[in-house]
């Protein structure tokens, strides 16, 4: 039986592992990479490389960054009294486009999910209940996604921060449980972090 190349077959197997993509997928990509023009899918490559050589975590908050630290963190204007706690990057981004939060945040990198193997000891929990323990902030807010995970991941937060001395909120219901946040309008995100709560 005829076969692709092993380079082609090796190239449609990464490609199949990405996330959203099949195997149909990773066959049209494969060949629209090999039928593109050489700067074309060489740019495409060097792109890759420089996402996994020059980005790495901001050293405050932990959301990806070519800089030591990231461009929220190092602006002066941001109130740094007030950390907004999120799940991933993408989250982040969808409260910033609100307008509605000018706080700094801090990226869990995950929720607290035993079931699929991610303890706390596997997110930034640490880093984040030092930045608190230095002083400075008066209110965390939680802003985990509504679902077991996140409320799980909120409750523990909230739980190690009981003693710390400040405010702890979590955003308002205007999300639907088991929904996501990359994924709610800009109106719902807006008004989930107006009208967020005490824990």
């Amino acid at each position: 039986m005829a076969q692709y190349s092993e380079t082609i077959q090796r190239v449609m197997e990464l490609l199949g592992r990405l996330p959203g993509i099949g195997a149909r997928t990773a066959e049209r990509l494969a060949f629209y990479l090999l039928k593109a023009p050489d700067a074309e899918a060489l740019a495409l490559a060097e792109a890759i490389h420089d996402l996994k050589t020059k980005i790495h975590p901001c050293s405050i908050c932990f959301n990806p960054t070519e800089r030591d630290v990231c461009a929220i963190c190092a602006d002066q204007r941001r109130d740094r009294s007030i950390i907004c706690v999120v799940e991933q990057p993408k989250d982040l981004l969808a409260l910033e486009s609100t307008g509605a939060y000018h706080g700094v945040y801090h990226v869990l990198m995950g929720a607290i999910d035993p079931l699929h193997g991610v303890e706390p000891e596997d997110l930034t929990i640490d880093s984040l209940l030092q930045r608190v323990s230095a002083g400075s902030v008066s209110e965390v807010i939680l802003a985990t996604n509504p679902t077991v995970a996140g409320d799980g991941t909120s409750l523990f937060i909230a739980e190690r921060l009981a003693r710390a001395g400040v405010k702890i909120t979590r955003l308002a219901r205007g999300l639907p449980a088991g929904g996501q946040i990359e994924y709610a309008n800009k109106s719902i995100l807006a008004d989930a972090m107006n009208e967020r709560r005490s824990v």
